[in-house]
């Protein structure tokens, strides 16, 4: 299940909205075929790995991340490739908590006199998928929040100077994370100070949609971002009525408009998350700048963080910090990071966590789900 797992890591970026899965495939304690869903819309782990087994598969033992569907999407129900290829035994690391699978695969295979297990290797799918388990549960993508500081915290100096805190093997790293996400966000006084393009360079699996948090809908049609619209979608969200001539004419240069309420200084963080999971977006990265990423933190947005600690000291009272917004009123409510880990990436060491809260807020089904497994 570890080796499936690990195959299925190869899928990130390439299938979602869909799960990462992988397969694996043992007769007689050999490994006779794996497999991993490679790209959405295509074959499914479980139909990779078979073939690959081909007649070995019959009488054999599949390892799957997740249970088999039984149902027909844009490819055929893996659970009649499961009884074609003659499977004795499959073992799930978890339900599928999908709507039309949700324990209808495994219900399916048992029927036929598959024996279908479920458990070992769970609590690492879950993680593996908390994305998809998270958009499925709540109808929200995954909230990724990046920043690069200086050792005494700050991200820019008093004169608004940020280029460059972190180095560039961390900033390397930062445009392989975007390229494994659905849309970055940033806000209008970033696009304003930074002028930045956001772009994955190189590509990656996607081409994440950049979209600007603005009340006043401010993007400057000379910008960058909106000079490169071509090459990667520009989305405003903005409270600003549709025939507003600001907006009409960042729409009529290929911007395209989301309209949110505000909460404050920013457009409604939850609006926006709700909005962007209407579109099936499942991960979104939020680099700030500082009044951004305090909104998400107030609205406890944040799932996960990913923060680049430069060995640099800038000082400043007046320089920004990471965080704005209103923040914890005591520490006692401050948001805890757990399942977190730490990494040296060039002269930068690079913190990534979990929030605390969200953790465990997929709300799929789990094994014990299903009593007498």
């Amino acid at each position: 299940m570890r080796h499936a797992s690990e195959l299925a890591e190869r899928g990130r970026g390439w299938v979602e909205p869909n799960p990462l899965v992988g397969a694996v495939v043992v007769r007689a304690g050999h490994l006779v075929g794996e497999g991993w869903h490679q790209r959405f819309g295509e074959a499914h782990a479980e139909v990779h790995a078979l073939a690959a087994a081909g007649e070995a598969a019959r009488g054999a033992t599949l390892y799957v991340t997740l249970e088999p569907c039984c149902h027909q999407g844009k490819t055929p129900p893996c659970t009649d490739a499961v009884l074609r290829a003659g499977i004795h035994r499959v073992v799930a690391a978890m339900p599928d908590p999908f709507p039309q699978v949700a324990g209808r695969g495994a219900a399916l295979l048992r029927a036929a006199g598959v024996i279908v297990d479920f458990g070992p290797g769970e609590a690492e799918a879950r993680r593996q998928n908390s994305p998809y388990l998270k958009l499925l549960a709540t109808g929200q993508p995954f909230v990724h929040a990046k920043w690069a500081m200086s050792l005494d915290g700050k991200i820019a100096t008093f004169t608004g100077d940020s280029k460059w805190i972190s180095g560039e093997d961390s900033r390397r790293w930062v445009h392989e994370l975007r390229g494994r996400m659905d849309a970055i966000v940033i806000g209008s006084g970033t696009a304003r100070a930074d002028d930045p393009l956001l772009t994955v360079r190189p590509p990656g699996p996607r081409t994440p949609a950049r979209i600007v948090l603005s009340t006043t809908g401010e993007i400057s049609p000379q910008s960058r971002l909106v000079k490169t619209v071509a090459e990667a979608p520009v989305w405003l969200a903005t409270p600003l009525p549709p025939e507003s001539p600001a907006v009409r004419h960042l729409r009529a240069l290929g911007c395209e408009i989301l309209s949110l309420p505000t909460t404050g200084p920013v457009p409604a963080v939850l609006s926006l998350l709700d909005e962007l999971g209407r579109r099936r977006l499942t991960n979104i990265l939020v680099e700030g700048g500082s009044k951004i990423l305090g909104s998400f933190r107030d609205a406890n947005a944040i799932d996960e963080v990913h923060v680049f600690l430069a060995p640099r000291l800038i000082g400043g009272e007046a320089a920004l910090t990471p965080m704005g917004g209103h923040g914890a009123d005591r520490v006692a409510d401050a948001l805890p990071l757990d399942d977190w880990q730490i990494q040296k990436v060039g002269a930068d060491v690079l913190f990534q966590g979990r929030v605390r809260s969200q953790i465990a807020a997929d709300g799929g089904l789990r094994t014990t789900d299903f009593p007498g497994q």
